[in-house]
């Protein structure tokens, strides 16, 4: 006689769980999709993370479609199970509150009012207290995030992960996702010395006095080489990470707008990234999944695993009562 009775597992915690805490047992094939199963909701009382969606693609310069990279993440992300986290050995709901807050409400016939609509409503999140980790869109989301994380946390340390660097010529009114870093520096959003690139694959203009750890640098230098680098760049700066995720190797991330060959693993960033606990990390997003060119969910399983390992940093940090969300 078994002591407990087998129940079936819960299904639509999204919606009816009933705890910000601990994770979900829920099957990965049913279900509403939000990121790994937390609550769907826009109360931020108590919260200590929101995930939040940026459906917008309209500055690519190549491939459109990351607007449906959210939808993509959340889906991806339920094979993610309520267990002890791979590679931190510990459920990050055990120690963090974490909501999925849905999608930015954006008017798709009017870009040009698309970044004044990002940064506002990422204002509106960050001033509740929580960590803000964004779900884009084309990586142009991210200068409007940075523009709302700054006026909370100041001029901040750049930890990109990219095959781009995104510093091409910029007049300050282009809706451009190649162009945003070079904004983002020129308006004092970004302090270069304590900025870094990892994974670039192609050439620009300016390096905006951004370091760059080049694609087969990484080979050259190892895993601990790129972590110790992107350690003694940043030091004790509070820092926001934006990963590209076609930093990866198209190999590892088809689905994406302007892929490049030679790029990461995905066990080569996830490494990295797993090694970055010491950061002041007050706000990160991955961005450019595009499922249209995906193949068996790939490159969102990739985009999952990266927010999952954010979300691991930050409750470690929070476990060793250093600064955190």
């Amino acid at each position: 006689m078994l002591k407990h009775p087998i129940r079936p597992c819960e299904t639509d915690t999204a919606v009816f769980g009933t705890s910000l805490y601990n994770g979900s047992p829920e099957p990965t094939f049913c279900g509403i999709p939000s990121f790994m199963r937390r609550r769907l909701t826009r109360n931020l009382a108590g919260v200590d993370v929101a995930i939040w969606g940026i459906p917008f693609d309209a500055a690519v310069s190549n491939r459109p479609g990351a607007r449906f990279g959210p939808q993509a993440v959340r889906r991806a992300s339920a094979i993610l199970g309520g267990d002890a986290q791979y590679p931190f050995r510990a459920d990050p709901f055990e120690r963090l509150a974490v909501v999925d807050y849905g999608d930015c409400a954006l008017d798709y016939g009017r870009h040009a009012e698309a970044p004044h609509q990002i940064a506002a409503q990422a204002r509106e999140i960050i001033a509740h207290g929580a960590t803000l980790l964004s779900i884009g869109g084309d990586h142009f989301v991210t200068w409007p995030l940075l523009k709302a994380h700054v006026e909370r946390y100041g001029p901040l340390a750049l930890v990109q992960f990219d095959a781009h660097q995104d510093t091409w010529l910029d007049d300050g009114q282009r809706i451009d996702h190649g162009s945003f870093v070079a904004r983002a520096v020129g308006e004092g959003l970004i302090r270069p010395e304590r900025s870094i690139q990892i994974g670039i694959r192609t050439h620009a203009p300016e390096t905006c006095g951004i370091d760059i750890v080049y694609g087969d640098d990484v080979g050259t230098l190892g895993m601990r080489g790129v972590i110790d680098r992107i350690l003694n760049r940043v030091g004790d700066a509070k820092t926001y990470v934006t990963f590209d995720i076609d930093c990866l190797d198209p190999a590892f991330a088809p689905g994406t707008g302007t892929p490049v060959a030679g790029g990461l693993t995905s066990r080569e960033a996830l490494t990295i990234l797993r090694n970055l606990g010491a950061l002041d990390i007050v706000g990160g997003d991955v961005v450019e999944v595009a499922p249209a060119y995906d193949h068996a969910d790939i490159t969102a399983i990739a985009g999952a695993a990266v927010l999952q390992h954010y979300l691991g940093l930050l409750a470690e940090r929070r476990s060793s009562g250093q600064h955190g969300p």
